[in-house]
C-alpha cells in the first residue's frame, strides 16, 4: 500500500477489518500529553482499544508511544470521551449509538474500566515482535495486527493476522482492573445471555453453553477444554447452573446433541433462541458452542443474586480476583452437587 494513511481511512470507512465486535470512537485524538491516538475505539463491555498505526516509527518508538498513550487513555472520564465522540461523529451521542450497535445499554461503571493496544502494521519486524510477547505474557493487554495487501486488476484484496491469540489479549483487558490479585483458582466463569439469540432452558436440555454473533462474544470460548469446571451466570438473572466441559468448541454448523430419539444438530431441536443462524456461514459472527454436562441447574428466574458475587461481560474469562474465589464458596454453598464429579 503506497501510503499507511490510506490504510486508516479504509478501516474508518469500513472498522470490521480490524474487528466484528469493536465500535470507532475517535480518530487523530490528541492527548493531555502532545501525542494523537490514530484511533480509538470501544468494546461491548465498554473496555477501550487504543489503535496505532505503525507508519515509518520505529519498533520502540511505536510500543513506547501506545503506552504512553493508555497511560492517557486509562484516566479518561465519563465526558471526556463523549467529547471526544461527539468530535468523530459530529455531534452524535455515544451512548445511544452503542446501544444501537452492540443492542445493550452503555453501562457507566464499566466504561474505561480496562483497555488494549492494537499495533496495525503492513508488516511485522523481529524487534516489535520480542517487544510486544514480552508485555504480552506479563498481562499487559498489547496486540499486534498484520494487513497484506494483494493487487487484482484495479481490486485491492486484504488479508490480516494476529501476531497472537486475540482471545487472551481481551482475557488480559478484562483482567487489568483486578486491583486486587491472587493465583487462578481453576474456576472459569461464564456469561449466557438468556433472550432472543440463545435460550438457557435449551442449554441445559441439551448440554452445551454457547455466544455468537461476533468473535468478540465467541472468541473466549476457546479457553475451554474438556474437564473444566464452569459457573454460568444469565445476566439480569444470576448465577444459574455449574458444569463440566465435556467437549471442545463447534460452530453452530458442526454441533449435534443428544436427545431422546438419537443424535441432532442443534438447530433443529433448540427452539428457544435464533442461535445466529443467519450468520451460520460466516465463521467470525456465527454462534459458536461448548458441550456440558451439567452437574446443578435451575431456571433463569431462580438465578443466584448477591452483594459482592463477581460479574463480566466476557462470555468466558479465568478471574484472578479474591472475589471471584469468595463467589465460588458461595456459589459452592448454592449449588451443593458441584461436586458429584469431583471436588
Amino acid at each position: 500500500m503506497a501510503d499507511e494513511e490510506l490504510l486508516e481511512d479504509m478501516i474508518v470507512a469500513e472498522p470490521r477489518m480490524l474487528s466484528d465486535e469493536w465500535m470507532l470512537i475517535g480518530r487523530q485524538v490528541k492527548t493531555g500529553f502532545g501525542g494523537i491516538i490514530d484511533l480509538l475505539a470501544i468494546a461491548p463491555d465498554g473496555s477501550l482499544v487504543i489503535i496505532e498505526l505503525k507508519r515509518d516509527r520505529t519498533p520502540r518508538q511505536v510500543v513506547a508511544q501506545a503506552l504512553d498513550y493508555a497511560f492517557w487513555v486509562e484516566k479518561l472520564n465519563d465526558e471526556s470521551i463523549e467529547t471526544i465522540y461527539e468530535k468523530f461523529s459530529s455531534g452524535k451521542d455515544i451512548a445511544e449509538d452503542f446501544r444501537v450497535r452492540f443492542g445493550q445499554p452503555l453501562d457507566a461503571e464499566s466504561l474505561n474500566q480496562s483497555h488494549q493496544i492494537i499495533i496495525v502494521a503492513a508488516s511485522l519486524d523481529e524487534h516489535t515482535e520480542r517487544i510486544v510477547s514480552y508485555l504480552s505474557k506479563r498481562d499487559i493487554p498489547i496486540n499486534v495486527l498484520c494487513f497484506q495487501v494483494f493487487q487484482n486488476g484495479e481490486e485491492q484484496i486484504l488479508s490480516r493476522s494476529w501476531l497472537l491469540d486475540p482471545a487472551m489479549t481481551q482475557i488480559s483487558a478484562a483482567t487489568s482492573l483486578e486491583r486486587d490479585k491472587e493465583p487462578w483458582n481453576g474456576e472459569f466463569y461464564v456469561s449466557f445471555g438468556d433472550g432472543p439469540s440463545r435460550s438457557w432452558k435449551d442449554a441445559v436440555e441439551y448440554g452445551f453453553i454457547c455466544a455468537g454473533g461476533g468473535t468478540w462474544y465467541s472468541r473466549t470460548l476457546q479457553l475451554l477444554n474438556p474437564g473444566d469446571r464452569i459457573w454460568v451466570k444469565a445476566p439480569g438473572f444470576g448465577f444459574v447452573g455449574v458444569g463440566v466441559v465435556t467437549g471442545e468448541v463447534r460452530p453452530i454448523k458442526d454441533f449435534m446433541v443428544t436427545t431422546g430419539h438419537g443424535d441432532a444438530h442443534v438447530y433443529d431441536v433448540a427452539k428457544g433462541g435464533s442461535y445466529h443462524w443467519e450468520y451460520a456461514d460466516d465463521p467470525e459472527r456465527c454462534e459458536y458452542f461448548v458441550p456440558v454436562k451439567w452437574l446443578q441447574t435451575v431456571p433463569a428466574e431462580q438465578g443466584v443474586q448477591g452483594v459482592g458475587l463477581f460479574g463480566n461481560q466476557n462470555s468466558v474469562c479465568k478471574p484472578t480476583t479474591p472475589k471471584w474465589r469468595y463467589t465460588v464458596d458461595q456459589l459452592k454453598l448454592k449449588f451443593p452437587s458441584y461436586s458429584r464429579d469431583g471436588d
